[in-house]
């Protein structure tokens, strides 16, 4: 029906009708000041992980370890956040801002596991907990070794 009206050269009334609707119950949004909560959020994460790497290299850690573990403090409180609910408010006034690689997919994994503990542990949170993790690990895990033999084969 639908591509007999357009073929006629008329438009289809319930698309049309669907669209009037979302156009008008769609709350607006302000594109200035969304990007600007993402910005300051993410920064903040950002700023957060920075002081934690500094207070760690003043202690004598060397700057890889500290590195290292600035991202475990980060993932950590990250997924801590997400089990208390307070990560999911950030994210409301945040946006975007909150999905900083680190603890973005330390709240993504954590999300699910939350979602799954009512199942149990082995069914629920362990199989839940690989439905982020997973595709990242294997994909992760596939391109370092396409490029180790790009980088190999660089070296000849």
């Amino acid at each position: 029906m639908t591509e007999r009206l357009h073929s006629q050269g008329l438009r289809d009334p319930d698309r049309d009708m669907y669209r009037e609707m979302v156009a008008q119950t769609s709350r607006k949004t302000n594109c200035a000041a969304t990007v600007l909560k993402a910005f300051f959020t993410g920064g903040g994460i950002c700023l957060t992980g920075e002081v934690i790497r500094q207070f760690l290299l003043r202690r004598g850690l060397d700057a890889d370890t500290a590195g290292a573990w600035t991202s475990v403090i980060l993932v950590f409180c990250a997924a801590m956040l997400t089990g208390t609910g307070l990560y999911q408010k950030l994210a409301k006034h945040g946006g975007a801002g909150t999905l900083v690689p680190v603890t973005g997919f330390a709240n993504a994994v954590a999300a699910a596991a939350v979602e799954a503990k009512t199942e149990g542990f082995i069914l629920g949170v362990g199989t839940k907990i690989f439905t982020i993790a997973g595709p990242v690990i294997l994909y992760g895990t596939a391109a370092s070794a396409v490029y180790g033999v790009i980088y190999w084969l660089m070296q000849r």
